[in-house]
């Protein structure tokens, strides 16, 4: 994979088409309600957009919400991304719109990827989850659409102190379902998340070697959001390995699922609301600019909050002069959730590097 200067294009593009959703999901970041809300970008602005996102290196664009499938112009959208050869992902929520023929309906349109949230092995403890009874049974009639029509798929799991011990469990479930890709969500408490436990930064560290582990004996991808450290743990792992005469662990190829270097919250990685204001991302709602006032390049490329998402060496705390911090970096979201400083150390981190002299 080419390598991309993050300083001037995103690896990926976050567009929240809309915020209205069925569910009422206990994490939620959006909180999302079950109508559209006004100001939404239209679909002239929106494709406005496409255009400026694929003018910059063609990122991969992924429609996110609420819902996605609130919007009734998402498959025009969505043909529209692909006729410029755009790879366009999409994550709907489990809701009786995801039908056989709105899978067909996305894959004629040229979807490259959908994804699911699966937050628990069962339909008890998922559809607490969710908010909705029934959610689980309509997540795995949905995945069995996507395997029908032959389309790549990827599971996503918010990761808490609720549902951690049940990991393993989701794993084997996942790999069950035939999945390209599961994504380990680290909670970020913003939303209707702040109102969650999350696991210890002891417990970060011991699920991220589990999961680094794990990833040599399954076909899909591990891959992880807002845990930037499991990019240290997985050079650790692997030195150990090395030393020992052990090849090193990596995963399939799929540049849907990983960048060629990590990502970090405005640094790769951009976020678009459903009214076209520019944040990091979305668990980083700092606003930095509106599309429809500014273009999106302009925002990324040389506002002041995203120039220093992109500079490590100014982090605050152990952050800041860490070995991995070109590598990792720390949840720039997380730090500002938990401290209300986007720039202070990774507080769920326990690694200690050594302090400059």
């Amino acid at each position: 994979m080419k390598r991309i200067d993050y300083n001037e294009n995103p690896f990926i593009v976050i567009w929240e088409v809309t915020r209205a959703c069925a569910l009422s999901c206990v994490h939620c970041r959006a909180e999302a309600q079950f109508h559209r809300y006004p100001g939404e970008l239209d679909t002239a602005q929106g494709k406005a957009l496409i255009r400026d996102i694929h003018a910059m290196d063609n990122p991969i664009l992924v429609f996110t919400g609420g819902d996605p499938l609130m919007r009734e112009d998402l498959f025009e959208l969505t043909e529209y991304a692909a006729s410029l050869g755009m790879r366009v992902s999409m994550t709907p929520s489990a809701t009786p719109r995801v039908t056989h023929d709105a899978v067909k309906r996305a894959k004629d349109a040229g979807l490259t990827r959908w994804a699911f949230s699966l937050d628990g092995p069962d339909a008890k403890s998922h559809d607490y989850f969710r908010g909705t009874r029934g959610s689980f049974e309509r997540t795995l009639r949905g995945i069995s659409y996507f395997r029908e029509e032959g389309m790549s798929f990827q599971i996503n799991t918010t990761v808490t102190e609720y549902n951690v011990d049940q990991l393993p469990d989701i794993a084997k479930l996942v790999g069950e379902l035939g999945v390209s890709v599961w994504t380990l969500f680290f909670l970020v408490p913003t939303g209707r998340g702040s109102l969650l436990q999350p696991i210890s930064p002891e417990r970060h560290e011991e699920v991220l070697r589990w999961a680094f582990a794990l990833q040599e004996h399954v076909p899909f991808i591990i891959s992880t959001t807002e845990a930037q450290f499991y990019r240290r743990i997985a050079r650790q792992e692997n030195l150990k390995r090395k030393q020992v005469g052990l090849s090193p662990i990596g995963h399939p190829h799929d540049d849907l699922a990983k960048a060629p270097r990590g990502t970090n919250d405005g640094n790769g990685f951009v976020f678009i609301s459903h009214t076209g204001d520019v944040q990091p991302s979305g668990f980083l709602p700092i606003t930095c600019g509106n599309v429809k006032q500014t273009p999106l390049a302009e925002i990324y490329r040389h506002h002041p909050v995203f120039k220093s998402l992109r500079d490590p060496d100014t982090h605050h705390g152990k952050c800041g002069y860490c070995e991995y911090r070109y590598v990792c970096g720390g949840s720039r979201a997380r730090a500002y959730a938990v401290t209300g400083d986007y720039k202070a150390e990774e507080p769920y981190c326990i690694y200690q590097p050594t302090p400059i002299s």
